[in-house]
C-alpha cells in the first residue's frame, strides 16, 4: 500500500504455527521511547516477530477493551496536509484514508492489536476470520447479526455481494486487487468477468461468489487462499451498501457502518465527523467511540503540525497527526524538551521511498544505474524527518519484509550515502547521454520540494538536463498512476499490504497488471520477471517462496533497476497534552485512531 505519498499497512512476517498461518507484528509504542538520538533501527524492524493467528468468535466478538483511563465526551481535533485523494473505500490505497477508513468503514474483518504490537485478524462484520476448506480454496464468511450502516440499514450477504463486485466496474481504478484477481483472473484480465460490475444486473456466478442466504457469503477459488482474512481487513474491501451506491459520487459521500460518519466536508478546508448512532460497540471487538467527533483542519504541513501541537496551547491540547511527521528542523526541540517527548509515538514503518524510471522513456540501463549511484539518500530523508524519519534504503524491500537482507547494496549506498557522483558521471558518459533532458515530477509539499532541489542538484552533476513538474500532491497517485502520464522521474513509496513480498513485489512490478490507477509504476513488463512471480505465487511453503522472492528482487534491481532505492521510513509524532490513549501502530504504521480518548 501507498504511504501518504505511498501505499501500504504494517510490517508482518508469515510463518506457519501449530499447524495454522501465523503472522508478526512488530512493538507498539505508548509515547516517549527512544532517547538516542535517531529514532527507530533496523533491529527495531527485525523485532517484528510475535506469530499470531486467525482469531475465532470469542476474540471477534466486542465490545472492544477498554483503554486504562479512557473517558467518553469532546471533540478532537486532525492536523492534515491535504485532502484525502478518496472517500470511497474501494478507491483507498494510501495510508491516510486507511485511518480515515477505520473510523468510517467495516468489512468482513479487522485487524486486532494489542499492547506489545502483536496483531490477530479477527471477524468484524463476520463471526470470526473467516472458516476455510477445500484445501484452502473455499472460504465461508457468517454475518453478525444487527449491523447497520449510518441510516439504519441492516447489513446482509447482498451488500457484500455487491462491494466485491462493484470493484470490478471501469470506475474503481485505484484500490487493491487482490481479491479481484484471485476470484477472476490475473492481471487485468479479471475485468472481463465483470466488465460494468453489478450495475446492469448481472454477477458473478455462484461457483466463485456465492451467498446461499441473508447472512453466508461463500468465496470459491481456484488455488488455496490463506491470505483472504489479511486482504479482506484492507479499507479497500469495507462494505458498501447497495441501497446507497451512488457508484462514482459515493467517493464524495460515503455512507458509514464503522463509529463515525461525515457531518461535513468542504474539499479543501475542513471535514467533521460525528458519532455513528447506528453503529453498535458490542459487536465490535476493536473500535472504540470515546470522542464525540474528529475535526479535520486540512492545509497544515509537518512544519505547521509540530509547531502548532508543540505550543499545546488552546485546540492544539486536543490534536493529532494523522500521517503527519514531526518536523525535521523541530526534532530537537521536541527530543530534548522532557515534557514534549512524553507526547510522542514512534515506529519503524514498512515503506520504501523509491525514485521511479519510466521505462517507457529512460530505456537505457546505464542512465538508471547512474542515476542510482549518484542519489544521496542520506541528504535526500533528512527534510522528511532525518534519523527519526528514515534511514539510507539499499534496496526496494524494506527491513520489515520476510526475505530482506541486511547488508545487500548494489548502488554501495551504505559506503556512500551521499551518492557516487563519479561514478554516475562516467556511466553517463559511457551511455552518451551527457545533456539528457529528464522530465522529474515531485509532489508540491514542503518536504517534497525540499527533496526536488537535492535530487535536481545530483541529477545536473552527473551531466543531465533536468526539466522539473510539480503536482498537487492531493493527486499524486492519481496523475504519475497513468500509463500515459509524460514523465521520466518521479518518487512514490510502498508498503507491504500484509506479511508477505508477495504484496510487494507482484503490485510493483507485475507487468500484466500495469493500466492506470495500477502501482507498476515504472510500466516495468519484463516477461521472465512476469513469469517467476507466477512461479512463486503458486508455491505454498512460506520459507520456499521467500527464499524466490528475495532471488527475484535481486533481479529486478539488478538486472533492470526500474526505481533507485532512496530511503526506508520511520514515523514520529506528536500529539496534544490532552489526548489519551495514543500509542504507534503495528497494523497502520501511525498513531492507533481506533482507541483515542480527551483526559478532560
Amino acid at each position: 500500500m501507498s504511504i501518504f505519498g505511498t501505499r501500504k499497512t504494517r510490517a508482518v512476517v508469515v510463518a506457519l504455527a501449530a499447524g495454522s498461518l501465523a503472522l508478526t507484528g512488530c512493538s507498539s509504542n505508548e509515547g516517549g521511547s527512544d532517547t538516542k538520538g535517531k529514532g527507530k533501527n533496523q533491529e527495531d524492524a527485525a523485532a517484528q516477530s510475535a506469530a499470531v493467528v486467525y482469531g475465532d468468535a470469542k476474540a471477534s466478538t466486542g465490545p472492544a477493551a477498554e483503554v486504562p483511563g479512557a473517558r467518553p465526551g469532546g471533540t478532537m481535533t486532525v492536523y492534515q496536509e491535504d485532502d484525502f485523494s478518496h472517500l470511497d473505500p474501494a478507491q483507498t490505497y494510501v495510508s491516510d484514508g486507511r485511518l480515515l477508513g477505520r473510523l468510517l468503514h467495516r468489512g468482513l474483518t479487522q485487524n486486532q492489536e494489542d499492547d506489545k504490537g502483536k496483531i490477530t485478524v479477527v471477524g468484524d462484520i463476520a463471526t470470526d476470520a473467516g472458516k476455510s476448506s477445500n484445501g484452502g480454496k473455499t472460504w465461508t464468511y457468517t454475518l453478525k447479526s444487527g449491523i447497520k450502516d449510518q441510516n439504519g440499514n441492516e447489513i446482509t450477504s447482498a451488500d457484500v455481494r455487491h462491494t466485491i463486485e462493484r470493484l470490478y466496474a471501469p470506475f474503481i481504478t485505484d484500490g487493491p486487487i487482490y481479491l479481484q484477481q484471485w476470484l477472476s483472473g490475473a492481471g487485468t484480465t479479471y475485468r472481463k468477468a465483470l466488465p460494468d460490475g453489478p450495475y446492469k444486473g448481472k454477477h458473478l456466478p455462484d461457483s466463485v461468489l456465492s451467498t446461499p442466504d441473508a447472512k453466508t457469503v461463500v468465496f470459491n477459488f481456484k488455488v488455496p487462499q490463506p491470505d483472504l482474512p489479511q486482504a479482506l481487513a484492507m479499507v479497500g474491501y469495507s462494505i458498501v451498501p447497495e441501497k446507497t451506491d451512488t457508484k462514482e459520487k459515493y467517493d464524495t459521500a460515503p455512507v458509514a457502518t464503522g463509529p463515525y460518519k461525515i457531518a461535513e466536508f468542504k474539499p479543501g478546508k475542513t471535514m467533521k465527523l460525528v458519532k455513528n448512532t447506528n453503529w453498535d460497540p458490542k459487536s465490535d471487538s476493536v473500535r472504540h467511540q470515546y470522542v464525540d467527533g474528529f475535526n479535520i483542519d486540512y492545509n497544515h504541513d509537518d512544519d505547521d503540525q509540530t509547531k502548532t501541537i508543540l505550543s499545546d496551547r488552546g485546540e492544539a491540547k486536543n490534536a493529532v497527526m494523522f500521517t503527519g511527521q514531526v518536523a525535521t528542523n523541530q526534532v530537537r526541540q521536541v527530543v530534548t524538551n522532557a515534557e514534549a517527548k512524553k507526547r510522542t509515538i514512534e515506529g519503524y514503518a514498512p515503506y520504501v521511498w523509491q525514485l521511479n524510471f519510466n521505462l517507457d522513456r529512460m530505456t537505457d540501463k546505464k542512465v538508471r544505474d547512474a542515476i542510482a549511484y549518484a542519489m544521496p539518500s542520506a541528504n535526500i530523508y533528512k527534510p522528511d524527518g532525518g534519523a527519526y524519519g528514515g534511514e539510507t534504503a539499499t534496496g526496494l524491500m524494506a527491513p520489515t519484509v520476510p526475505g530482506y537482507e541486511k547488508g545487500y547494496d548494489p548502488f554501495e549506498k551504505l559506503k556512500k550515502p551521499a551518492g557516487d557522483i563519479e561514478k554516475a558521471k562516467k556511466l553517463i558518459k559511457e551511455a552518451g547521454a551527457e545533456g539528457k533532458k529528464v522530465v522529474y515530477a515531485y509532489a508540491n509539499t514542503p518536504v517534497r520540494q525540499q527533496q526536488s532541489v537535492v535530487i535536481e542538484t545530483a541529477l545536473e552533476k552527473i551531466g543531465l538536463d533536468v526539466q522539473k513538474k510539480e503536482i498537487d500532491s492531493a493527486t499524486w497517485y492519481e496523475q504519475v498512476g497513468k500509463v500515459k502520464n509524460g514523465l521520466d522521474l518521479y518518487m512514490t513509496g510502498w508498503g507491504q499490504d500484509w506479511p508477505s513480498a508477495s504484496t510487494v513485489i507482484p503490485p510493483l512490478f507485475d507487468g500484466k497488471q500495469l493500466q492506470d490507477g495500477s502501482s507498476v509504476y515504472s510500466h516495468i513488463n519484463d516477461p521472465k520477471v512476469n513469469a517467476e512471480i507466477d512461479r512463486i505465487l503458486k508455491i505454498t511453503e512460506p520459507a520456499e517462496a521467500q527464499k524466490a522472492w528475495t532471488a527475484l528482487h535481486h533481479d529486478i534491481v539488478e538486472r533492470i533497476n526500474p526505481a533507485a532505492p532512496l530511503y526506508f521510513t520511520k514515523v514520529f509524532q506528536i500529539q496534544g497534552s490532552n489526548v489519551g490513549g495514543a500509542r504507534y501502530s503495528t497494523d497502520v504504521s501511525y498513531i492507533d485512531v481506533t482507541r483515542l480518548y480527551l483526559k478532560k
